[in-house]
């Protein structure tokens, strides 16, 4: 079993692959399995989205599509950023210094790349290949207010790239139709990186693709979960047969 990622529902047929990049704060051991911040930091939506490798999982089974979830704490290495961005491996983050990360430097960097980092993204294309017409639908979670910020009122948000707004566009305007959901376009946050999990598997192949992120505060049981994924993949599965391209 790699330490780097876990696999749901290899085998299923669906034409989607779920993906969940932020799935896990785990530290492996040869870090110590700690990063020297504490418990209640490791607990935070700094180390993982809360709530999202449940929410993704549901969603293969609803989808019957494969999942494929990380295996390591965004703060050891951030598998949703290129290999060249400068927040790859984070030193401080919302308002947590990370001591761990404090003097890593290009070999350390290197050595996370090539032992979490890369086998992630291996496996991710591999799965993301297996069918000429996969749609990539990325499960991210998000906090309902950052250190200092004022409250986010989204439910939902739904990320995508200005190179290419096929799904996400049509999903925003479904979604719209839920009357008692605040749904955030491009929010909270901005939709492309050069170099991110999306950018790689999805916008430079070709593939349909939409990133979707819930409020943490809105998942964080499993029977929340699983309530989210049979509302949301009836949603999906009918803007997808909706699409003309």
């Amino acid at each position: 079993m790699s330490m780097a990622f876990t696999i749901s529902g290899e085998n299923r047929p669906g034409r989607w692959l779920v993906t969940c990049d932020h799935a896990t704060n785990r530290v492996p051991d040869e870090l110590g399995g700690s990063l020297g911040i504490s418990a209640a930091d490791m607990a935070r939506h700094i180390a993982y989205d809360v709530g999202a490798a449940g929410l993704a999982r549901a969603l293969g089974v609803a989808l019957d599509s494969p999942v494929i979830c990380s295996d390591f704490s965004r703060l050891v290495i951030d598998p949703n950023r290129g290999e060249d961005d400068p927040t790859l491996v984070m030193k401080l983050y919302d308002g947590t210094i990370i001591p761990a990360n404090r003097h890593v430097g290009p070999e350390e960097t290197e050595r996370r790349l090539a032992t979490l980092y890369r086998p992630y993204h291996s496996a991710y294309a591999r799965l993301a290949a297996r069918q000429p017409d996969t749609v990539i639908l990325a499960i991210h979670s998000f906090t309902p207010c950052l250190k200092g910020r004022p409250p986010r009122p989204w439910h939902v948000g739904v990320l995508y790239s200005h190179l290419d707004e096929r799904f996400s566009k049509p999903l925003i305007a479904r979604l719209h139709a839920e009357a008692d959901l605040c749904i955030g376009d491009n929010e909270p946050y901005a939709g492309h990186l050069p170099g991110d999990a999306i950018d790689m598997h999805a916008l430079q192949p070709g593939r349909h693709n939409t990133l979707i992120e819930l409020r943490n505060d809105l998942i964080g049981t499993e029977a929340e979960q699983q309530a989210w994924a049979l509302r949301l993949a009836p949603i999906l599965a009918e803007v997808l047969a909706g699409l003309t391209e």
